[in-house]
């Protein structure tokens, strides 16, 4: 069959720093802790933003199938485990209505739908990738693979096998795609160990008193206050300020009076906070309390827990190590993975929808691979 190309584009999905093509792992939609996206591609996230070349067709494709990356095909059966996985784990925590959040004009549905097509897409090129270097697993590491789609495959119900419409062998590919995608990750960056000073990971901890200079609409976007708003919350920030350095206050019960914030105590190193923010909260020394702060989210009075949090800064040190790894891992897999010519079933892809069925609710499928060779 001829194929016919309608277009080219890039699928993107947003995330803080701005947009990714198919091939990237960043993970997208702040409003949310990353309890299920952390779960997939764990060693693997962030690593990339390759320009792949994507041509969209609605010709060309057997049935079933989602995507081609050059020979390497991928169903839409299979993007749909990704899918009904993570739905499921959203809705074990916040219930089926958080397919109703939008932030920023981008639901939910769509922003899970985006990561989950990418991560796979990512799998397949790394497994690609892992081949040209003569990479392989060996028979423990495929002995695993075959337990975990064991585990998997026996774990679900009649109705979920009809629905996912894979077999056990198709699950064990699967595992071991994925495996084999992360054991190309660790054979590239086995030999990064850079070294991290204290100074450049130091955490601190701060309480905060925020007094917010916008509102939300029913779509979660930020609506910025009027001028004369705005005058009204400075005013209440100088208040709240001098409550709060007139030595007769406790300053986290002004806090607990007073913050609009979601929380109350940050740690938090350089780099992770609006400059504004770490500039006022890295000069003050231990119990001192700063001079009303503005950022994009409103006045902050800030007081120093802790200059030097050892536990933090040992954490962020390993985080540090992890993305200097990501980096270099991103370098060379985009150089590859921009080569690659990649179709993507549009028309089929568009008709994906998150479904709620009562009666499938396999959600195990990112544990048993973590389970198996975590």
């Amino acid at each position: 069959m001829t194929k016919t190309v309608h277009t080219i584009k890039k699928i993107k999905a947003t995330n803080a720093s701005g947009t990714r093509s198919i091939f990237s792992a960043h993970r997208s939609f702040r409003l949310l802790p990353l309890i299920v996206l952390s779960l997939m591609l764990f060693l693997l996230a962030g690593c990339s933003k390759a320009d792949a070349k994507l041509v969209v067709l609605t010709t060309g494709f057997n049935e079933g199938e989602l995507f081609k990356i050059e020979d390497s095909v991928c169903t839409l059966a299979e993007t749909r485990v990704y899918l009904v996985n993570i739905k499921n784990k959203y809705e074990n925590v916040y219930g089926p209505q958080i397919w109703d959040v939008v932030a920023d004009g981008k639901s939910l549905v769509d922003s899970v739908k985006d990561n989950a097509l990418a991560d796979i897409s990512q799998i397949k090129a790394m497994n690609m990738q892992a081949n040209e270097k003569g990479i392989t697993l060996d028979e423990d590491e495929l002995i695993l693979a075959g337990e975990a789609g064991k585990e998997y495959y026996d774990s679900l119900t009649e109705k979920e096998i009809e629905y996912l419409g894979l077999t056990q062998d198709d699950f064990v590919r699967m595992y071991e795609e994925y495996a084999l995608a992360n054991k190309l990750y660790g054979e590239i960056i086995q030999d990064i160990t850079p070294e991290v000073s204290d100074d450049e990971a130091r955490t601190i901890t701060v309480q905060q008193i925020l007094i917010k200079t916008y509102s939300t609409d029913e779509n979660g976007q930020k609506v910025e206050y009027s001028a004369e708003d705005k005058k009204r919350a400075y005013d209440r920030s100088k208040m709240i300020y001098d409550l709060a350095t007139d030595g007769e206050h406790d300053f986290a019960e002004l806090a607990g009076e007073f913050s609009e914030g979601e929380k109350l105590e940050y740690s938090f190193c350089k780099g992770e906070m609006d400059p504004e923010y770490e500039e006022a909260a890295f000069n003050l020394g231990k119990d001192e309390i700063s001079e009303i702060t503005e950022t994009q989210y409103g006045y902050h009075i800030l007081k120093c827990i802790t200059t030097f949090n050892r536990e933090e800064t040992d954490i962020n040190k390993i985080s540090i190590v992890e993305d200097e790894k990501k980096r270099v891992f991103g370098e060379q897999y985009d150089e590859q993975a921009s080569k690659y010519l990649t179709y993507l079933n549009e028309e089929l892809w568009d008709s994906v929808s998150i479904e709620s069925d009562p009666e499938i609710t396999t959600d195990s499928f990112f544990d048993i691979y973590k389970k198996y060779y975590s």
